[in-house]
């Protein structure tokens, strides 16, 4: 019981936290919130079982616990957890090359984390309920991991630690460029075209992804045969995305403004509707009761 007391305290926390923060709230709330509405009626039943009651049923209450606790010690383990370190300028993943922590330990990446949380996740159909306090992290991990791997500077150069030693200026204030990709491109959203309303960018993302410019797409980011495979194949996206978007043309001390903000924010926004239906896709396949409607033995 010391997990889910643990969990109803640090809820209450969220709630005092300031609202402006970057992609460790808005955009994972976000990708959660996508996520939640295209649940199947089993995966929605697993989630509500592993959730604490704090959340109220709510996936997105929680998708930011993974970050709030990564610096405490008994979960500073799981701080490499969050991205993964490619060679400058391969902009390519490779997961026995890159997949690892600078202990040279293997599978301690997001990537290896998504895996991970993911076979231990398909426990659940068998044990049920009586696996809810082993599992409760599993999900939450999960649900955060899937929105990190996502952002394209998690699987940044190595050099620079994904952008976040690029210093520079986003208008009128200093930033650096993961920063930029993390918080700012979508504050400066909210603030420019949904009044700060995050309730009415999703309405937008949930929009494109059922009858607007996404929704021919959505099969295909959604398929999945064998888990490890798209993982990898998810890092490959966001490694290459953050060559030819977030670093192209960027350089320390410079000012990025409107030109880098109306280039990027489609990218952004199409990145946080890719994680939420990815991690839909995740959730009804690992708490399948249908083996062939599961991952089975490809995980």
């Amino acid at each position: 019981m010391w997990l889910f007391r643990f969990l109803v305290l640090l809820c209450f926390t969220f709630l005092l936290l300031p609202s402006a923060q970057g992609w460790s709230k808005e955009g994972h709330v976000l990708t959660c919130q996508i996520a939640q509405e295209l649940l199947n009626p089993e995966a929605t039943e697993a989630v509500q079982a592993l959730l604490p009651e704090s959340a109220g049923g709510n996936l997105s209450a929680m998708c930011v616990w993974a970050d709030q606790i990564r610096r405490w010690s008994k979960y500073r383990w799981t701080s490499p957890l969050h991205y993964i370190n490619t060679p400058d300028n391969a902009c390519s993943f490779l997961y026995k090359r890159d997949c690892h922590n600078t202990a040279a330990q293997l599978n301690m990446c997001v990537a290896g984390a998504i895996r991970n949380f993911t076979t231990q996740l398909t426990a659940f159909p068998k044990q049920g309920p009586d696996a809810k306090n082993n599992l409760t992290e599993a999900l939450l991990f999960l649900s955060h991991f899937v929105g990190d791997i996502h952002q394209p500077l998690h699987v940044g150069f190595t050099s620079d630690e994904g952008g976040n030693t690029i210093e520079l200026r986003w208008y009128r204030h200093k930033s650096n460029l993961h920063h930029v990709w993390d918080r700012e491109i979508i504050l400066t959203a909210l603030a420019d075209y949904y009044d700060k309303d995050t309730g009415l960018l999703l309405e937008d993302l949930q929009r494109n992804l059922t009858h607007g410019i996404w929704s021919d797409n959505v099969p295909t980011w959604e398929r999945c045969v064998n888990v490890n495979s798209c993982i990898n194949n998810w890092a490959e996206e966001s490694i290459k995305l953050a060559c030819t978007w977030a670093y192209e043309g960027v350089e320390a001390g410079m000012t990025l403004s409107e030109d880098y903000f109306d280039s990027r924010l489609p990218i952004v926004m199409e990145r946080l509707a890719k994680g939420g239906v990815r991690l839909a896709m995740l959730l009804n396949r690992v708490f399948s009761e249908n083996p062939k409607g599961g991952f089975g033995s490809s995980i």
